[in-house]
C-alpha cells in the first residue's frame, strides 16, 4: 500500500499526516471539505447549532486575549471576528494550508494574529490568554498528544480564564449511530482516536494536567446536542488567590534549601 502520508510530513505531527492527510493537508480535499454542505453532512446537520452555542459561550467569556487553537472548516473563525467585544483573535495551527484558508475568510486581516505552532508545544508564555477555543480538535489526537495539548492549554490560560471545548460527547452507548454496528465502524474508521476520546473524563483529565501549574478546573457550563452525541463545554480555571501565591513562594524557597 502506498504511504501517501509521507508527502505531508513537513513540520506536522506524524499521526496527523498518517491519518488525516486526506482531510486537512491535501489542497484538493481541503477545497472540497470547506463547503458548508459537506461540513454539515459530516456533523449530521449539527454544525450551525454547535457553532452558535460556541459563539454564545464566547460572548460571555473574557475578551482580554483569545486563542483559537487550530483552524476550523466553515465560518467559525470569521464569526468570532465579528463579535464586537474581540479586538483581535490569535489563531494557531500546525498546517500552513489551514492557516492560509482561515486568513482568506477574514476581511480585516490585521485583527487575526496567525501563528504556526504544534498544539503540543505552544510558544506562548504562561498565563497568556483569558479564553481558549478548541473546536473538534481533541478527538483527532492520540491520548498522549491530547494530554500534551491540554497541558499546554492549562499553562497558557490565566487563572479565572475559560477553555471552551466543542466536541463529541461522552461514550454514546445508547445513541443509534453507536448502537448500529455499520455506522459505528464507519465513524471510528474515519476517526481512529475517537474511541479513546469518548472514554475520557474531561474534567478529571484537565485537573490532572493543570496540577503542575497549581491550577484547578471546574466545569462551568455544558450543553449536549443531537441526543448527547456532541457537546459544548466550558471549563473555568479557579482565580489564583493570595494563599496560592504564598504557598508557591514557600515551595520555591524550601526548594532552594536555605539554612
Amino acid at each position: 500500500m502506498l504511504r501517501l502520508y509521507r508527502y505531508f510530513l513537513d513540520g506536522v505531527p506524524e499521526y496527523l499526516a498518517r491519518y488525516y492527510w486526506w482531510a486537512y493537508l491535501w489542497s484538493k480535499t481541503v477545497w472540497f471539505f470547506d463547503h458548508q454542505l459537506i461540513i454539515n453532512a459530516i456533523l449530521f446537520g449539527q454544525y450551525n447549532s454547535l457553532m452558535h452555542i460556541t459563539l454564545s459561550r464566547l460572548q460571555q467569556a473574557s475578551p482580554e486575549r483569545v486563542l483559537q487553537l487550530t483552524c476550523v472548516y466553515g465560518s467559525l473563525t470569521p464569526n468570532i471576528m465579528q463579535l464586537a467585544k474581540f479586538s483581535s483573535l490569535h489563531l494557531t495551527d500546525v498546517a500552513p494550508i489551514q492557516l492560509s484558508l482561515a486568513q482568506g475568510k477574514v476581511t480585516d486581516k490585521s485583527r487575526l494574529l496567525v501563528s504556526r505552532m504544534n498544539a503540543e508545544q505552544l510558544g506562548y508564555k504562561s498565563d497568556s490568554f483569558s479564553t481558549i477555543v478548541l473546536f473538534f480538535l481533541l478527538h483527532e489526537m492520540p491520548h498522549e498528544a491530547r494530554c500534551h495539548t491540554l497541558s499546554e492549554c492549562m499553562r497558557v490560560l490565566k487563572p479565572g480564564g475559560s477553555l471552551i471545548v466543542t466536541e463529541y460527547g461522552a461514550l454514546p452507548e445508547k445513541h443509534i449511530l453507536y448502537r448500529f454496528p455499520l455506522t459505528r465502524w464507519i465513524i471510528t474508521r474515519l476517526e481512529p482516536f475517537l474511541d479513546s476520546f469518548w472514554r475520557e473524563d474531561m474534567e478529571q483529565l484537565l485537573n490532572r494536567v493543570a496540577a503542575p501549574f497549581n491550577k484547578k478546573v471546574q466545569l462551568s457550563s455544558h450543553t449536549a446536542l443531537f441526543y448527547a452525541f456532541y457537546r459544548v463545554s466550558e471549563f473555568r480555571l479557579a482565580p489564583r488567590d493570595a494563599s496560592d501565591d504564598l504557598e508557591s513562594m514557600e515551595s520555591r524557597i524550601n526548594g532552594v534549601g536555605l539554612d
